[in-house]
């Protein structure tokens, strides 16, 4: 089948959001379908061809352990970024090939606007020491952007100084300042155990897990202890 994946208009994604939403998906999997040869045999597995599926639920997803062992592309393109996920030891990670940075970009900020209005209205804070100590994170990627396009002049990453960015939290509460915590699952825990908090203009987010360095816990447990220890009603 020839692809006509380069033909994508990309920007249908985007306009007019959440409207439309199933037909855009259905056109996009069509898409992915005629353009990508290791989706296509992965979908053909389930009898999902374009003119079967016509339910967003009908869509089947690539599971990502694909992306640990093939190079997964839609179309041929040298990638402007290749993003890597973290090794898990005796493991390869998985890698994620992007055409276009700037339709990744576009498609983070889209979703952070959508879900949480304009980065410039927040203070944005990134708790996410594992993943900068190695590249080709896109976590760090789509964070660091999110802080340029913040403006504020408290945004930025804190790695161990979990003093400092104490200090920078409690100050912005005291100015009512919204702010976003995104961290990763271990060092947002051993910054609430170490301070707790009380925060009422204080959006946590939680990703990433323990990384080896604390045991692993359900997410369920995990995000009532942080709630409990820094004062938010939900993670």
């Amino acid at each position: 089948m020839k692809s006509d994946s380069s033909n994508y208009q990309y920007d249908r994604i985007f306009a007019g959001l959440p409207r439309d939403f199933q037909s855009r998906a259905l056109a996009l999997f069509k898409n992915q379908y005629a353009g990508n040869t290791l989706y296509r045999n992965f979908a053909d597995r389930f009898h999902a061809v374009p003119t079967v599926v016509r339910e967003l639920n009908q869509i089947p997803f690539l599971p990502v352990s694909f992306f640990k062992t093939e190079a997964v592309r839609t179309g041929v393109f040298t990638p402007e970024i290749i993003f890597e996920s973290s090794r898990t030891t005796g493991q390869s990670p998985a890698r994620h090939f992007v055409k276009e940075s700037g339709l990744y970009r576009e498609s983070f900020v889209k979703g952070f606007e959508f879900f949480y209005g304009s980065p410039r209205d927040y203070c944005i804070l990134g708790l996410l020491p594992s993943y900068l100590e190695r590249n080709g994170s896109s976590l760090v990627y789509m964070v660091d952007e999110l802080i340029r396009l913040s403006g504020h002049p408290e945004s930025g990453f804190y790695l161990y100084d979990f003093e400092k960015l104490r200090a920078v939290i409690l100050k912005l509460e005291k100015n009512k300042q919204r702010t976003l915590l995104i961290g990763v699952s271990f060092a947002l825990l051993d910054f609430a155990e170490k301070y707790p908090l009380d925060l009422s203009h204080t959006t946590v987010m939680e990703t990433g897990g323990m990384k080896g360095r604390r045991l692993e816990m359900i997410r369920i447990e995990l995000h009532e202890i942080l709630k409990q220890k820094l004062g938010v009603s939900r993670i």
